[in-house]
């Protein structure tokens, strides 16, 4: 049988599904494309993927690209209890909410409009006032998610899960573009960060940028 496929390295989005797999214990092959380098533009790639996006997964007959959409499916084909996933509608409905909110406000609505508009400025226009907008926004945003944290160690009641993976992505994400986080938030982060499947899913990820 034929190894998972990932494609895609270097960004927060690209590291969900790798350190998923590392939870996991996946047997994968990664492709460490990065975005807008051309790599994701060739035809080989393209026929593989219209969107010319990463992250990508190929798994038998299964080809998905969007972060979230590829974790959730290497949590189910590869369940290990590593990592927690719901039993119940109720949380089911409980994690979707999390990961909706997660992957909607703070990485769609604030960070990636502080990429574009930021370290992307030459394709989509600096507009500083639509950074400082992006950050005060996130502020909120994680004033909230530090309020419901800091008597929790995680998102979910039976602990670690697929929120907490993107939820740390995204902090990362905002402490590399220097914002203050919360101080429940940054334990909460530190935590998580102690996870031997998180570090070494950083190093496979962040290869270059960590010198690796």
């Amino acid at each position: 049988m034929e190894k998972a496929k990932l494609w895609g390295a270097g960004t927060a989005r690209s590291f969900r599904p790798i350190w998923v797999a590392e939870e996991l214990g996946v047997d994968y092959e990664l492709a460490p494309i990065g975005p807008r380098t051309g790599e994701t533009q060739t035809p080989e790639y393209t026929k593989l993927n219209r969107k010319q996006k990463i992250p990508f997964l190929v798994d038998g007959n299964v080809h998905l690209s969007e972060s979230v959409a590829i974790c959730r499916y290497l949590l189910t084909a590869y369940p290990n209890p590593s990592v927690h996933t719901p039993t119940t509608l109720q949380d089911s409905a409980k994690e979707d909410e999390w990961c909706c909110y997660i992957y909607g406000e703070i990485d769609e609505t604030s960070l990636y409009v502080m990429r574009r508009h930021g370290d992307l400025a030459e394709i989509y226009g600096a507009a500083e006032n639509v950074v400082q907008a992006a950050a005060a926004y996130l502020k909120r945003h994680l004033d909230v998610l530090a309020d419901y944290l800091k008597d929790r160690d995680h998102l979910m009641k039976y602990g670690f899960s697929l929120p907490d993976i993107l939820l740390t992505s995204c902090l990362d994400w905002a402490l590399f573009y220097g914002v203050k986080v919360p101080d429940a938030l940054q334990q909460y982060r530190d935590r998580i960060a102690e996870r031997p499947a998180y570090q070494r899913a950083m190093d496979i990820n962040y290869k270059d940028l960590l010198g690796g």
